[in-house]
């Protein structure tokens, strides 16, 4: 496994930072300049902002959070929700983001992925994955963990990276929200069939969570939202943990 990574992730809709429980029941959680700072300033590794309104007048205070915000942090910045070509990528990348993360789009357009590395890198395009238990198997949601597409979560990861995805982003969408545990068994099954970096999201509530994420998961970096922002964990209670438990930390 690569040194593990700590990523918070900020929801945002409207210009706020929310946080739902299975991608519904939004509540406001704060200021997304001033908290992405405060977590680069704690330490984080990373930081993934997800525009989950999406809308035309959502991107654009979007944009404007971006630049804010990559003025102010010193850390890879991605940054994902809404879009939906080659300009938009573009937009954000000069407004500051250094990595862009696909969902709908590029379910409805898988070519998108292979233009956009081809264009501005493998190194800059993630793929995020809503995935949700459906028989024996998972299956991939767009829209926001809403709408059902038949495409396999698993296969779905193979195909992008053959694409030219860098990374994917696994969102569970059973444990959103819940702070229950990681879905495990999904972060496997995907770390297995591709040889790109696996964000586990979705459930992360204790340290043990955690560490479950990256030894049993396998994955190679874990996305935290509710546990921040409600203060049930800090970044720096997170990185303690893991050294303790011999995992290698940035």
């Amino acid at each position: 496994m690569l040194t593990a990574r700590i990523i918070p992730c900020l929801d945002i809709d409207e210009g706020q930072v929310v946080k739902g429980v299975r991608f519904r029941n939004l509540i406001p959680v704060g200021d997304p300049v001033s908290l992405a700072r405060y977590y680069y300033l704690s330490g984080a590794d990373e930081i993934i902002f997800l525009d989950i309104g999406a809308s035309v007048k959502s991107r654009k205070v979007m944009l404007e959070i971006v630049e804010k915000i990559s003025s102010q942090i010193f850390i890879p910045l991605t940054v994902g929700g809404g879009i939906r070509d080659l300009e938009d990528i573009r937009n954000l990348l000069l407004a500051g983001a250094d990595k862009v993360s696909l969902c709908t789009a590029a379910l409805q357009h898988p070519g998108l992925i292979k233009e956009a590395a081809d264009r501005f890198g493998s190194q800059c395009i993630v793929l995020s994955i809503d995935a949700a238990r459906v028989g024996s198997g998972w299956e991939a949601f767009s829209y926001g963990g809403s709408t059902p597409t038949g495409v396999d979560a698993v296969k779905w990861a193979k195909e992008a990276e053959k694409l030219g995805a860098g990374e994917i982003l696994l969102n569970s969408i059973d444990r959103d929200g819940t702070q229950t545990g990681y879905d495990l068994e999904l972060l496997r099954a995907v770390s297995e069939a591709v040889n790109i970096p696996v964000i586990a999201s979705g459930g992360g509530g204790t340290l043990e969570h955690i560490y479950q994420a990256l030894m049993e998961g396998q994955a190679d970096a874990v996305l935290l939202a509710s546990g921040l922002h409600f203060g049930r964990l800090t970044i720096q209670q997170v990185k303690d943990f893991l050294r303790q438990k011999g995992v290698s930390i940035r």
